[in-house]
């Protein structure tokens, strides 16, 4: 079937039409209202704000005091280009189309492969250098995707510096599941347990390079981590418990989030790339509706009182992204380029470089910054003032556009106030009031059309403390408290929700969506009754049903 390309699909085309947002986030957080004293410089060009190492943000709107003013900054941490034995684009076509896209930080993530362990990391730092020459407006980070031993994939970067890449190569060689061969997770499998214990091993080796200042700093985020049912609650549990500082959370949402266009793919697919069945690695206590996207969302984070609020639910931080986990750009024109004779990935590291065919091509991706948006919240600009960010949870994910901005605060009778990632320490019986400041969308998205907010959800959970039962993925404790009905508003407005008086500790997440497409949620309509929903296989647009999430605010209690 020949369909026309999008011009959405065609990285060639003229920035202007690409990047409806504007390559300014200063622009955008004036009209969002979220600048403060921490950006006053804000009429600097960006490049003149940043510190290449950047310093430790001050504010991070943990315990007593104020919630810090934030800037927020737009980016993707999963992104494959010819280094990746399953991918197409250059590093140039990348960078590129994240600048046109209006991001202002990416992390390039190659798979683990023989290949790429012996040939590709170091080559493509110099692709990351020149990529870091030619946009100067961008911060890029160089990584890598993890195969986790005995479960699924990972992000792993870290700031740059001199020992940038020779940490991601020593680490691959050590710790990588798929090269080492520890691949096996079935629960009565013999490896299991030592598999699982090396991964933990690895990320207290990451802990242990940052501690000593080997690099500034090191992050770790689960890549599409119900995909395949392999990454279990025991051992997301163990990641973060390991290396707290280091392992920090999970896509949200994961890539290929195109894969599901009606008539661009097989009637089977799923937003997503969730067309997968358990397997004898699978984790056997997850439902067989867990394998699937909900509103292009991870059952885990999409599930009010599922695995997130799960962990969440103990009063321990995990931060939820989005991104673009782009391979191949759905409809777009380009293939990959031909092997000289006598060479492969494996002896060379990367794929030859792509042409443009002017045919569409399959593909179930979008380009970073398209579609799929993670939003930072910094007080300083530079790369490790985004890992900062990223660690201290001050973080909301979009799809499709769907708002420009959002400002989340709880605060107290005392002034006492905290934002995303922070805890309120707030005296038992205290008043307490959420502030949540919405900027509506202002221009047409990539797709063509003006994304409108129509409901703004309060999801409230009960802090129990850790849990009894490690492969424990309910929150009993958690539920929808509150919607807001936003339909019909525009521009920047604020609501204002009372929360009641604090008696116990506990958490609050938002979430919104254009309304076009929800209903009883997976735990039952008690506890979300207008939820993200499953699309039918084959027919997933994503951008007729676009949501957007933030991470929590904890509330603590003091007498």
């Amino acid at each position: 079937m020949s369909h026309p390309v999008p011009e959405w699909a065609d990285p060639q085309v003229p920035a202007e039409s690409l990047d409806p947002q504007g390559l300014s986030r200063r622009g955008l957080m004036r009209r969002a209202g979220l600048f403060g004293a921490a950006f006053a410089a804000a009429s600097l060009p960006l490049p003149a704000l940043a510190d290449s190492r950047g310093g430790r943000p001050h504010g991070h709107g943990h315990g007593h005091g104020h919630a810090p003013d934030l800037v927020y900054l737009v980016g993707d941490h999963h992104n494959h280009s010819v280094y990746s034995h399953d991918a197409k684009y250059t590093f140039s076509q990348l960078a590129s189309a994240g600048q046109k896209f209006g991001l202002d930080w990416m992390v390039f993530t190659e798979h683990s492969n023989i290949g790429h362990a012996e040939f590709g990391a170091a080559q493509e730092h110099r692709e990351i250098l020149k990529a870091r020459a030619d946009n100067k407006r961008m911060l890029i980070f160089q990584g890598l995707e993890w195969y986790i031993p005995g479960a699924e994939h990972c992000t792993v970067f870290s700031p740059p510096g001199r020992h940038e890449v020779d940490l991601l190569t020593r680490f691959e060689e050590a710790f990588d599941g798929k090269l080492l061969g520890y691949t096996a997770g079935a629960p009565t499998h013999p490896d299991t347990p030592r598999n699982e214990a090396h991964a933990v091993k690895a990320l207290k080796w990451l802990a242990e390079q940052r501690r000593t200042r080997y690099v500034d700093d090191v992050l770790v985020l689960a890549n599409h981590p119900m995909r395949l049912g392999i990454d279990s609650p025991h051992e997301m549990r163990g990641w973060r418990d390991a290396a707290p500082e280091i392992m920090i959370g999970m896509e949200g949402a994961p890539g290929a989030q195109a894969g599901a266009i009606p008539g661009w793919h097989p009637d089977t697919n799923v937003r997503g790339e969730y067309s997968n069945a358990p397997s004898a690695d699978s984790w056997p206590g997850y439902p067989r509706e867990a394998y699937v996207t909900y509103g292009g969302f991870d059952w885990a984070t999409a599930t009010v009182g599922g695995l997130w609020d799960a962990m969440l639910a103990e009063g321990k931080l995990f931060t939820i992204t989005s991104n673009s986990d782009v391979h191949r750009v759905a409809q777009d024109t380009w293939v990959n380029g031909d092997w000289p004779p006598g060479r492969d990935f494996d002896n060379t590291g990367h794929l030859p470089d792509p042409y443009n065919t002017t045919e569409p091509q399959p593909g179930g991706d979008f380009w970073p910054g398209q579609f799929s948006r993670t939003h930072v919240g910094v007080t300083r600009y530079g790369y490790r003032n985004v890992m900062e960010g990223l660690r201290a949870g001050r973080v909301w994910v979009d799809h499709g556009h769907l708002i420009d901005g959002i400002d989340v605060k709880v605060r107290g009778e005392h002034g006492n106030s905290a934002t995303l990632g922070g805890r309120l320490r707030a005296r038992r019986g205290e008043r307490l009031t959420l502030t949540v400041t919405v900027t509506a969308a202002s221009r047409r998205n990539p797709y063509g059309v003006l994304p409108r907010l129509e409901h703004v959800d309060v999801i409230r959970g009960a802090v129990r403390g850790p849990a009894a039962d490690r492969d424990d993925w309910r929150a009993p404790d958690t539920r929808l408290a509150h919607t807001a009905d936003v339909s019909g508003r525009r521009g920047t407005y604020t609501l204002r929700i009372p929360v009641g008086r604090a008696d116990e500790p506990f958490y609050l997440r938002l979430r919104g969506s254009d309304g076009k497409r929800h209903g009883k949620g997976f735990l039952g309509a008690a506890i979300d009754p207008h939820g993200p929903l499953p699309h039918e296989p084959g027919r997933g647009n994503p951008w007729l049903d676009t949501w957007f999430y933030t991470n929590p605010v904890f509330v603590d209690v003091v007498r």
